[in-house]
């Protein structure tokens, strides 16, 4: 479903919705510098589409001081997974024109803000979401409101400014991005003059709704439902014209004309893959005249090595996207493929219905602004390590080739040279961390997910302590590819909390090698006993004997058990060493 609602629509599909299909309880406090009631109301419709079982706390009208900033307050007993405080651009406006020093009107606000988040980091756990402010001018001093400090839209643009630089350095603040969302609609199309006087709303309520509904959008986001992946095919959508017919010189593609908007959409894609998005093609097409463009067209933005997997031939495309998820071992869910043919579309929605499949408009020009639109790749953080994605799945595809050469996989894996390397969690890697633990699915045996503050929080922690697990081979890096929080509750007891790895090193016997070193730690630190948990996810099945086949015992209902003292280490082709 596209990120626009209209009110009713938000009423009438969450009627149908019943209770079995709430898969995720949340609790959000809405707290306003507006009035709120019809976008609480709504964020519950939004949240329970969504999959969300959504407990509300509703703070008073303009009690947001007053509930942050006392330790006391309802706010805090509530105890919140998330805190979406509401700011207004109107109130905003009111406190500037009683200030006495405009000129520092932005410095005075970003401090009330920086306290508002250090209250809460200070007595919640809650992960802090604000909107940015609507900018609306004002009229009062026109196009110079640009160069004049004292001007209220300077100061508001400032404002948004510091809220940026403010999430930027504190990981359990998030901003949603309302002014973009009223850019794109237009400000005259989505306000409305009459509730704004009398309610205290300065929005339609359709807007309301779709505000509500991007907000449990991005709680998907927090849930680890992201996408991964953007399969592109070729003719009349990454160039204008069919390649195998007009030839290299024939295709539309470059800065004039409607080649223009094919060049466009490629630069997206490049962006989308520096970013860490992994770029597929899937295409009906003879292999060598597709890669030609790639190779030879001075127009292309995209090239081979921007690209993971690239499927041309004349088969059926939904299974040719069944081996580009075969190669990448990553959820449908998580791919987004893009056809110009409605009837390719139509097929791959059903054959692969948890493949996100954009309805692209007829004409080229639009696609773009229409994909924007869409939102389709929010993310909660970004590693250093993203712009390597794309060469890890192509070092994959080798390995994937390789290994067929083999007549068993003990030869295979001697054969790949593993090194690994173990560590605590590393202050450079907080981002990776808490990226892993919101992509992984497959091979995560308690399915929680943890912000960057978290990760730093359990760190600092003294009864918990972390393992990071690095590997490469002479492939190449795969880089930090699995991690383990343990928490200490007695002096005899280790609890996994947590331990997940990329399903890029499956079968791999990373988690031999990983148990090896933690039943070491284990008994160096005097530990006699490990348990672990497995809770089970619709996606996690692959994992459901982990603690089994590893030696534990049971221990009642999905609980199990090691004994540290009895333990034999297990044999793998992993050899420890520091890897850079």
């Amino acid at each position: 479903m596209e990120n626009s609602i209209t009110a009713k629509a938000l009423r009438q599909l969450s009627r149908e919705i019943q209770a079995d299909q709430l898969k995720h309880k949340i609790r959000i406090a809405i707290l306003g510098y507006r009035s709120t009631q019809f976008l609480s109301k709504f964020l519950k419709q939004a949240g329970a589409i969504q999959g969300f079982d959504i407990e509300l706390y509703e703070a008073d009208y303009l009690q947001v001081e007053m509930e942050v900033m006392n330790p006391a307050s309802s706010l805090y007993s509530f105890k919140p997974d998330f805190i979406w405080l509401i700011n207004s651009t109107s109130f905003l406006e009111k406190r500037f024109c009683k200030s006495s020093d405009k000129k520092d009107f932005e410095k005075a606000i970003s401090q009330t803000y920086q306290q508002l988040a250090e209250q809460v980091s200070a007595h919640s756990s809650a992960q802090l979401i604000f909107n940015n402010f609507v900018e609306i001018p004002d009229s009062i001093f026109g196009h110079f409101s640009n160069q004049h400090s004292a001007s209220f839209l300077n100061q508001l643009r400032r404002i948004n400014v510091s809220l940026m630089d403010l999430a930027e350095s504190n990981q359990a603040l998030h901003i949603f991005d309302l002014q973009s969302m009223v850019l794109s609609k237009g400000l005259d199309n989505v306000r409305d003059a009459g509730l704004h006087i009398n309610a205290d709303i300065p929005f339609s309520m359709d807007f309301e709704a779709e505000i509500a509904w991007n907000f449990a959008s991005l709680l998907r986001v927090f849930k680890g439902k992201i996408k991964k992946c953007l399969i592109l095919d070729l003719d009349n959508t990454l160039w204008g014209g069919v390649i195998g017919d007009d030839g290299l010189e024939g295709i539309q593609l470059g800065s004039l004309g409607i080649g223009k908007a094919f060049s466009e959409l490629q630069l997206w894609a490049k962006a989308l893959k520096v970013r860490g998005i992994i770029l597929a093609i899937c295409s009906k097409n003879t292999e060598e005249v597709a890669k030609e463009v790639f190779e030879k067209h001075e127009e292309m933005v995209l090239e081979l090595d921007d690209i993971a997997v690239f499927v041309a031939n004349w088969s059926n495309k939904a299974d040719n996207i069944r081996h580009i998820q075969e190669v990448l071992n990553i959820g449908f869910d998580s791919m987004v493929f893009l056809d110009d043919n409605p009837a390719e579309r139509a097929l791959v929605q059903k054959e692969l219905p948890e493949v996100t499949v954009p309805e692209l408009p007829a004409d080229p020009a639009a696609y773009l602004p229409f994909l924007r639109k869409l939102n389709l790749f929010e993310t909660l953080s970004v590693s250093k390590l993203d712009k390597d994605r794309t060469k890890q799945y192509q070092e994959e595809a080798q390995r994937r080739s390789v290994q067929s050469s083999f007549s068993n996989m003990e030869d295979y894996l001697k054969s790949l040279e593993m090194k690994g390397e173990i560590l605590p969690f590393q202050d450079q890697h907080f981002p990776r961390i808490s990226q892993l633990s919101q992509r992984s699915n497959q091979f995560n045996l308690r399915t929680i997910r943890y912000t960057e503050s978290e990760i730093k929080g359990i760190q600092q922690n003294p009864s918990y302590h972390t393992i990071q697990v690095s590997l490469e081979d002479h492939y190449g890096s795969y880089g930090l590819i699995s991690i383990l929080l343990l928490k200490q509750e007695n002096p005899q007891t280790f609890f996994i909390e947590n331990w997940l790895m990329s399903c890029r090193v499956l079968k791999r016997e990373v988690e031999k090698y990983v148990l090896n070193h933690l039943v070491e730690k284990a008994r160096e630190m005097g530990v006699k006993k490990i348990v672990g948990e497995y809770l089970p996810t619709a996606k996690n099945k692959i994992v459901e004997n982990h603690y089994r086949d590893l030696g534990f015992e049971p221990l009642g209902k999905n609980c199990w058990e090691l004994e540290v003292e009895s333990y034999e280490a297990k044999a793998h082709f992993i050899n420890t060493s520091s890897i850079s």
